[in-house]
């Protein structure tokens, strides 16, 4: 982690939780909440038919942003099945997550698509969560970098440095998606080390502005290993995500990590 940079963690519950069961994780959730919002940006990235729900819950008084998983580049028109970033914002969205592994490998998103829902969310006033990552097979052949940087590129490239900055990076290496695997904190830290890389090529000064997420079945157990990464900024959070003791603990652990860091910048 960098003391410059306010670390994040976003919940995707995926296609789980109905609207009533995301009130009750809330209720639970926020009942833990005791300051750690002022050190750590949290967001919760429910289904879309709990999103109303939630939005009720007035999130936002507690320091949780809201916001979704998919979203589409038009603002409206025949497009069934898609939702587009001014419905987002109407019940409450700050965020989306835009590029997700499982929408690249079962829905055939396309970098072209992720670069235009990027784009969209960013017009709309929204902080879009990109997500790259690299197959189990492209990292045995000595591509992970490669295809990463790739990614970087279809979606950022030629966005204004003031854009820029407001993006977040989500690395997700997909052989740890829902596996239960999960990649060395050193692994990631290189593959955060060689993305700051690549952003600074894109964005220039503002690279240093986005913060880069570890997105790979993190848990209470590890988090604090990758945490210790100097450019991973916190976690795009998937399993771990659906209990509010797990997920509590997940963002407690990046709150004491922000203020041992904050400890460490006084002192020198």
């Amino acid at each position: 982690m960098n003391a410059a940079r306010k670390p994040l963690l976003a919940a995707n519950w995926k296609m789980n939780k109905t609207p009533e069961e995301a009130l009750a994780f809330w209720r639970e959730f926020s009942g833990r909440l005791s300051g750690e919002t002022g050190r750590v940006e949290v967001v919760i990235c429910p289904p879309y038919p709990a999103l109303p729900a939630l939005q009720g819950a007035d999130l936002r008084a507690r320091g949780v942003y809201l916001g979704a998983q998919n979203v589409h580049w038009e603002s409206r028109g025949a497009f069934t099945g898609e939702v587009s970033p001014g419905m987002l914002r109407a019940v409450g969205c700050s965020h989306v997550i835009v590029g997700h592994s499982e929408r690249r490998a079962y829905f055939g998103e396309s970098d072209e698509a992720v670069k235009r829902k990027l784009r969209a969310a960013l017009e709309e006033g929204m902080t879009p969560i990109l997500c790259v990552g690299e197959t189990l097979e492209q990292r045995t052949a000595g591509r992970a970098e490669e295809v990463v940087a790739a990614q970087l590129t279809a979606a950022l490239e030629g966005l204004d440095t003031g854009r820029a900055a407001r993006v977040v990076v989500a690395y997700e290496p997909v052989w740890a998606i829902g596996t239960g695997r999960s990649a060395e904190a050193r692994d990631a830290g290189e593959m955060a080390v060689a993305v700051r890389r690549r952003l600074r090529e894109l964005a220039g000064p503002a690279a240093e502005k986005i913060r880069i997420l570890y997105g790979g079945s993190v848990a209470p157990d590890n988090f604090a290993q990758f945490l210790a990464e100097a450019e991973v900024d916190g976690g795009l959070v998937g399993t771990a995500s659906l209990r509010p003791e797990s997920f509590f603990a997940l963002v407690a652990s990046a709150a004491n990590a922000a203020t041992a860091q904050a400890g460490e910048g006084e002192a020198q």
